[in-house]
């Protein structure tokens, strides 16, 4: 279980640096890492029989 916690924090910090990220292409390379973990984060809730987790909410901001 603490594998899956571990993903998602990972995840969630991969997005919060590409929220104030300026160069277009490191943006989307950390969106690509919390991507990547997010889809780590799913495979692991599916072993444990757990619903995978959310996707992150769009800021409008």
């Amino acid at each position: 279980m603490r594998l899956l916690t571990e993903y998602i924090e990972r995840a969630l910090q991969f997005e919060e640096l590409a929220k104030s990220e300026a160069d277009p292409t490191f943006k989307s390379e950390l969106l690509k890492q919390a991507t990547a973990y997010r889809k780590l984060a799913a495979q692991r809730a599916q072993k444990y029989g757990l619903p995978a987790p959310s996707l992150p909410t769009k800021d409008e901001s």
